[in-house]
């Protein structure tokens, strides 16, 4: 019997929870009963979903004890001790537990040093799947760690072509190991319900939208900037961005010094953000870097205008390079000012092409490819 083993330990809402738990539920729903799927709970970080991994027939293994209210995480030095100390305190239990599972593919999403490290120094069995998103800051201790662990690693997933393109030319890895694997970001049954749940609107105005976590990576400093004139000479539109993280402070004092508390509006995480993107003008993702842009695949599956910074690696690619959406120069001072200033009304043709690229990171299509990838 073939068995898949997720490792993917988080200390905060990512998207990668989406991929994981989604890319699981996929092989339990669509491969015949001949299969083991299971998570790695590592410090209590899966407990708020151990439903529905249960009811999809998804095992939960505990690797250590529940600490993740503990861990640090706001700001990058913070989530560098969490990802230190889920490192050592997970080592023995995570040797034991690959020793056993000898035969299984094991996909490593997050914190992946430590299950490479664990395969390069003990004579471990398991075939390691190493998932990466983005493009990598490889720095010469992270180089030569990758150079070592290369014959390792059997496989080595990535979410959009450039980033594999861009893998090619490290030559690290034998090419054969590197595959394209579109993260199962839809699941194309609950949208049309999550449309049509009733949400309050904090304005009653048309508004744009933006949707993820409050960091920098996310640049919202620049996009409420950037689109400070254009709500100044077009009153019948606002903001809503949605999700929460450490910049909340500094993002209100920003929005409060231009006087537009009743005009920018911070809602935090919301569990529907499907009602906001069905009636939006236009979702504006501002980031400094992307992997596809999860949010850019569900706006798109929803019908709604895609404007986004073209930052490395997923947002040109999935907008065709400017023919599926709206494309401006990566934190480029006006850049986005200007973008937004030229919408048209008339955006059928990028949407209809948008919403067909979408379809690319269903559950089922990603299920296909990555049974394809691993052989079974």
């Amino acid at each position: 019997m073939n068995t898949i083993i997720y490792w993917s330990p988080f200390i905060s809402n990512v998207g990668t929870i989406k991929s994981t738990i989604n890319s699981a539920i996929s092989f339990k729903k669509f491969y015949n009963n001949n299969i083991r799927i299971k998570i790695i709970n590592v410090c209590g970080e899966w407990d708020n979903y151990k439903d529905i991994i249960k009811k999809n027939n998804i095992e939960l293994i505990n690797l250590t004890f529940n600490y993740i209210n503990y861990l640090p995480k706001n700001g990058f030095i913070k989530s560098r001790i969490s990802y230190l100390l889920i490192f050592f305190i997970s080592f023995i239990p995570l040797l034991k537990l690959m020793k056993n599972e000898n035969k299984s593919f094991f996909v490593a999403h997050l914190i992946t040093s430590l299950p490479i490290f664990l395969s390069l120094f003990f004579n471990l069995k398991t075939k390691l799947v190493l998932r990466i998103s983005g493009y990598p800051k490889l720095h010469f201790l992270r180089k030569k760690f990758w150079v070592f662990a290369a014959k390792k690693i059997s496989l080595i997933t990535c979410p959009t072509e450039e980033l594999r393109e861009n893998l090619f030319k490290l030559n690290i890895f034998d090419h054969k190991k590197i595959n394209f694997l579109p993260d199962a970001i839809i699941n194309v049954r609950d949208i049309p319900y999550k449309k049509k749940e009733i949400i309050n609107l904090p304005t009653k105005k048309k508004f744009f939208l933006s949707v993820g976590r409050l960091t920098k990576q996310k640049n919202y400093t620049y996009l409420i900037n950037e689109i400070f004139d254009y709500l100044k000479q077009h009153n019948q539109y606002d903001l809503i961005i949605l999700g929460e993280g450490e910049e909340r402070k500094n993002l209100t004092n920003i929005i409060n010094k231009k006087g537009m508390s009743n005009r920018i509006f911070l809602l935090g995480h919301v569990t529907n953000q499907y009602y906001f993107m069905k009636n939006a003008k236009a979702l504006i993702l501002s980031s400094l870097w992307e992997e596809v842009g999860f949010v850019i695949v569900e706006s798109a599956l929803c019908n709604l205008l895609v404007v986004s910074s073209d930052c490395n690696n997923g947002p040109k690619e999935f907008l065709s390079n400017g023919k599926a959406g709206y494309l401006f120069k990566n934190n480029e001072k006006d850049a986005l000012k200007k973008t937004i200033f030229q919408i048209q009304n008339d955006n059928f043709k990028k949407k209809v092409l948008a919403k067909k690229n979408s379809l690319k990171y269903t559950r089922f299509r990603h299920f296909k490819c990555f049974k394809e990838i691993l052989g079974i």
